[in-house]
C-alpha cells in the first residue's frame, strides 16, 4: 500500500489527543479558543472507535456515586411520604413531601426501555444550523434535549424533531412564559411539538424553583397534555456535582448539557452529542451564534464551559461517547 507522509504521522498524532486534550485543562494561564480549535482540527482527522471497556468503567464510576438508573428523577419508591428532602444548592433548606407532593412523582425510574442502544443528547449550539443531523438524531432510541429549545418547521432538518425527554429551566417559565398566567396557552402549543416526551425539571434545586415547577405539572395535567412531567433528584445532582468537581469542574453548577450527557452514559450503551459547542467560530473560522436559535450569552460565572467541554473532549477520546463536530453525512 502507498502510505503518503501525512498518513504516517496520522496514527503518533491519534494517539497523543487524550495527552494533548488533558493538557489543555491544566494550563495556567486559562483557555483559547485557537489552542481548543486546533486540537479539535486534529480529533476530527482521527477516526473514532467506540471503547467498551473504557465506556464500562465510565459508567461503573457514575452508578457508583449517583445512580442515575434509580436515582436521577424523584419517585415515589427513591422518595417516601412524609419526607424531608433537602434542596440540591440549598442544602440546609428542606421541603415536607405531604400526600399532595408524594402524588405528582412517578412510582419508580420511568424510562422503561433501560438500556437504550442508540441515544441523542443534543445540545443547543449555533453549530447545528445547516448541520443536516436532524435525520440522523430522530434514528435515535432516546433523544434528550435542554431547555424547551424550538425543533418545528425548517430547522428540524437540522435538529430533528423527535424528544423524549427535554429539561426545562424555571428562568424560561418566569420569563418567556410569564409564569403561566398569561401565556399559558402558548406554552401548551409550544411543548404540543414535544409529542409525549417527560419534561424534566430542577425542582428541588433552589426554592425559588419550587413553585415554577409545581405550576408546570398542574398546568400539563390539567390541561391533559401529552407530556409527563418528573423532577430532578437535588441528591443525585449533588452527587454528580461533588463527582465532576474530582475531575475539576467546579462551577457554581452544573449545565444542564453535562447533567444529561452523564444521565446518559448510565442509561444507554452508544451516545451521540450534538450542538455541543462553546465557541465564537468553526475550525474554519466562521462565526457561529450561540444557540441555533438566538445568540443569548450565558450568565457570566454560573457555568464553567470550557472545563465542562473538555470533560466531554476526554470522553470523546477515549471512546465512551461521540461527538459530533460538523455536519451529519446524510445516507
Amino acid at each position: 500500500t502507498y502510505l503518503n507522509e501525512k498518513s504516517l504521522q496520522m496514527p503518533a498524532k491519534c494517539e497523543n489527543l487524550q495527552d494533548d486534550v488533558e493538557s489543555l485543562s491544566n494550563k495556567i494561564d486559562g483557555f483559547s479558543e485557537d489552542d481548543y480549535l486546533q486540537i479539535i482540527t486534529n480529533i476530527q482527522s482521527c477516526p473514532w472507535k467506540r471503547q467498551a471497556e473504557e465506556h464500562e468503567k465510565f459508567r461503573a464510576q457514575l452508578a457508583s456515586c449517583c445512580d442515575a438508573v434509580e436515582n436521577f428523577i424523584v419517585s415515589k419508591n427513591n422518595t417516601p411520604v412524609g419526607t424531608n428532602l433537602s434542596y440540591e444548592v440549598e442544602s440546609r433548606k428542606k421541603i415536607h413531601i405531604g400526600e399532595s407532593i408524594f402524588n405528582m412523582f412517578p412510582v419508580s425510574q420511568p424510562f422503561m426501555d433501560y438500556p437504550y442502544n442508540q441515544c441523542a443528547v443534543v445540545g443547543n449550539g449555533g453549530i447545528l444550523n445547516k448541520s443536516l443531523c436532524g435525520a440522523e438524531i430522530d434514528k435515535s432510541d432516546f433523544v434528550f434535549r435542554c431547555n424547551l429549545p424550538p425543533t418545528t418547521g425548517n430547522i428540524s432538518k437540522d435538529v430533528g424533531s423527535k424528544t423524549n425527554l427535554v429539561t426545562v429551566n424555571p428562568s424560561i417559565i418566569s420569563i418567556k412564559y410569564a409564569n403561566l398566567k398569561d401565556k399559558k396557552a402558548v406554552f401548551l402549543k409550544d411543548i404540543a411539538a414535544y409529542g409525549d416526551a417527560f419534561l424534566l425539571l430542577p425542582a428541588f434545586s433552589f426554592r425559588a424553583n419550587t413553585g415554577a415547577s409545581f405550576k408546570v405539572y398542574y398546568t400539563v395535567k390539567k390541561s391533559k397534555a401529552r407530556q409527563k412531567v418528573v423532577f430532578f433528584h437535588p441528591k443525585y445532582l449533588r452527587q454528580l456535582a461533588l463527582f465532576w468537581r474530582t475531575k475539576g469542574v467546579a462551577a457554581f453548577r452544573l449545565s444542564s448539557g453535562l447533567m444529561i450527557t452523564s444521565v446518559a452514559v448510565e442509561l444507554c450503551e452508544n451516545v451521540k452529542l450534538y450542538g455541543f459547542w462553546p465557541f465564537s467560530k468553526t475550525v474554519e473560522d466562521t462565526p457561529v451564534s450561540h444557540h441555533y436559535y438566538d445568540n443569548q450569552l450565558p450568565k457570566q460565572g454560573f457555568h464553567e464551559m470550557p472545563k465542562e467541554y473538555n470533560q466531554i473532549l476526554q470522553l470523546h477520546v477515549k471512546g465512551i461517547l461521540k461527538l459530533q463536530f460538523s455536519k451529519c453525512e446524510i445516507a
